[in-house]
């Protein structure tokens, strides 16, 4: 069974740094890009950060760079997503996503964070 669970969100002022993790289960991580989203109340859900399968190439939304840093480690099947100088607009609930090319995506739950003073 897969399983992709979020953890790490919660309540955070602004400036502040979250860390989020995605533990994954149920297939092979390492074959797997990894990818956070985030969906804010009212609006559609977007790419955060992404990382490909062994890790060798990130890449960013433009509202994530020089703040978030993504990462992985697939001995323990896990994604990170630091996220450091948290703004009130990175309130959303994230995602966790695992893609591969010709495979169908699996999706986690969610993590609120939530960045109010």
């Amino acid at each position: 069974q897969v399983q992709l669970v979020e953890s790490g969100g919660g309540l955070v002022q602004p400036g502040g740094s979250l860390r989020l993790s995605c533990a994954a289960s149920g297939f092979t991580f390492s074959n797997y890009g990894m990818r956070w989203y985030r969906q804010a109340p009212g609006k559609e859900r977007e790419l955060v950060a992404a990382i490909t399968s062994v890790g060798g190439i990130r890449n960013y939304a433009g509202s994530a760079k020089g703040r978030f840093t993504i990462s992985r480690d697939n001995a323990k099947n896990t994604v990170f997503l630091q996220m450091n100088s948290l703004k009130l607009e990175d309130t959303a609930v994230y995602y966790c996503n695992a893609h591969r090319s010709g495979y169908v995506d699996y999706w986690g739950k969610g993590t609120l964070v939530t960045v109010s003073s």
